[in-house]
């Protein structure tokens, strides 16, 4: 009996893949700048011919792209779909920014829910920091850098959910919760003992799933 030969891949198809499996499990984000071609391909132990030909491949699929005298950054395809133009529209339609409120009520609660599951001892480290980050900002007049620090806080959550989904559906989502938090906290400033208030509700969050109480976690980020 004759049996097909195995094809070889193309090592360049290889290193494509892998690099596809890094962005897909967040190891490389959507903005991050990849290593210039010499030392990646010695990272890689590959040749820079069949790294620059995966790297096409990247970027005809849409993963990553080249800027000219910048180098290789790892696109966000998701914020691409929801561009700068529909982005303010949805910050300054009402009723639209009433649907995004409601999107996040189910979104965070299911991130809050898996993080507390599933997340690791480096994850809770992490989540830890940007936690004592929103503490450290807490209390000062800059409502931009609370927005910055509360966007990372949940960009955390998600990466403890392990789940890539809901990770890149946040990553892409960071402008718009920044916004949006942005927002919320200026509003804030302006009702008497609000902003302790939402401290409070971002203690319970990352409390919740510090001890792995995924319900309490998820109602806790719902509220």
């Amino acid at each position: 009996m004759q049996y097909p030969k195995i094809k070889q891949e193309r090592l360049a198809v290889v290193i494509a893949r892998q690099l596809e499996r890094m962005i897909l499990e967040g190891v490389l984000a959507p903005g991050d700048r990849l290593p210039p071609e010499r030392e990646l391909a010695e990272e890689l132990e590959v040749s820079r011919p069949s790294l620059r030909e995966a790297l096409q491949k990247l970027e005809a699929a849409g993963l990553v792209e080249t800027r000219h005298g910048g180098g290789t950054y790892v696109r966000n395809a998701f914020a691409d779909a929801l561009g700068e133009p529909l982005a303010d529209l949805f910050q300054h339609d009402p009723e639209a920014s009433l649907d995004f409120v409601e999107f996040r009520h189910t979104l965070d609660g299911i991130v809050a829910y898996y993080a507390a599951l599933r997340g690791t001892d480096e994850d809770r480290q992490m989540l830890t920091a940007r936690f004592r980050a929103i503490e450290a900002v807490h209390g000062q007049d800059d409502p931009t850098e609370e927005a910055e620090r509360d966007a990372e806080f949940h960009i955390a959550i998600a990466e403890a959910s392990h789940n890539v989904v809901l990770l890149h559906v946040m990553r892409s989502l960071l402008d718009l919760l920044r916004k949006d938090v942005l927002f919320n906290r200026t509003l804030l400033y302006s009702r008497k003992d609000a902003r302790d208030v939402l401290m409070a509700q971002h203690r319970t969050i990352y409390d919740r799933i510090m001890t792995g109480d995924a319900e309490g976690a998820r109602a806790a980020a719902q509220a």
